[in-house]
């Protein structure tokens, strides 16, 4: 039986190809993607002048990472208001990227997928700028849940590196 490039086969291997090209996508991605364990994430936090910037510690960005992400990458949360959270940091998609669905700010001018690898510094840039803005790190809720007003030592213990390990009370 023939076919034609519009008929049954036609439309079958164009979807076919369709999926295998999505699915290679997700695989590129997810082999990209990256789970940090605590103390080597605090020393890329430390190297990328995360400590003390704005006067929060490199405790404070391990708590709210931890809580947001779990230290995963490819970490990526929906919101009931059709927005997507992003990363490690969780950036939402509404405010700080673009990621082709929810109209957004693109506050970082930047693809929000781009934050789903374990390329950190286009995080770190975008997240630096988030605790620049009037909110600072109470934008991130988990952050005024779990970190905020806490002993955030715990986080750099064991840890060979050059941050403090004593928290500062940030002011509200």
């Amino acid at each position: 039986m023939r076919s034609w490039p519009g008929g049954p086969v036609g439309v079958i291997m164009k979807g076919f190809v369709t999926v295998k090209v999505t699915l290679a996508m997700l695989m590129a991605a997810i082999v990209d993607a990256k789970i940090y364990e605590r103390c080597e994430l605090a020393l890329k936090l430390e190297r990328a002048g995360l400590n003390s910037f704005k006067g929060y510690t490199v405790g404070d960005w391990l708590c709210m990472a931890h809580y947001e992400s779990g230290f995963d990458t490819s970490f990526v949360d929906h919101n009931p208001d059709g927005s997507s959270e992003y990363g490690i940091f969780q950036l939402n998609s509404a405010w700080w990227c673009d990621n082709g669905i929810t109209p957004t700010q693109n506050l970082c001018h930047m693809d929000c997928h781009d934050l789903l690898n374990h390329h950190l510094l286009d995080d770190i840039l975008c997240a630096r700028q988030v605790v620049s803005s009037q909110n600072g790190m109470t934008a991130w809720d988990s952050w005024i849940r779990h970190c905020y007003g806490h002993d955030l030592s715990e986080w750099l213990k064991g840890c060979n590196m050059h941050a403090k390990h004593d928290s500062k009370k940030i002011k509200s």
